[in-house]
């Protein structure tokens, strides 16, 4: 026997809406809340990858997939690098911290790290 059979944890999650298994479930999921710039505390660091290569992560972003797209493509042309987006951050090769600290500020982030 198992720890939680018979339990509520021992069933599939089920969407709140239309009750179905989420695996299954056909509704339009939720729009994503933006909050203006000056509501925002980003954080900026490097980490360093595979074979070297050095990134700097913006997280902390609470924008909608166009709205993070938009911002990438304004910041990779700022630091003159490629990036993606990834897990809700913003990732640019190399190390520009300098650099994405003053372009966020000039947009009314406010940053620490």
């Amino acid at each position: 026997m198992r720890l939680f059979a018979g339990t509520p944890f021992d069933r599939p999650p089920r969407c709140e809406v239309c009750g179905e298994l989420e695996a299954d479930c056909r509704c339009p999921p939720p729009p994503v809340v933006e909050t203006p710039p000056e509501q925002q505390t980003l954080k900026l660091s490097v980490e360093k990858r595979n074979r070297g290569k050095l990134v700097t992560v913006v997280r902390g972003l609470r924008l909608s997939p166009e709205g993070l797209a938009a911002l990438l493509t304004k910041l990779k042309s700022t630091c003159g690098a490629g990036g993606t987006v990834a897990d809700g951050n913003l990732e640019i090769q190399g190390d520009h911290v300098g650099r994405l600290r003053t372009a966020l500020a000039g947009l009314g982030f406010r940053i620490r790290g």
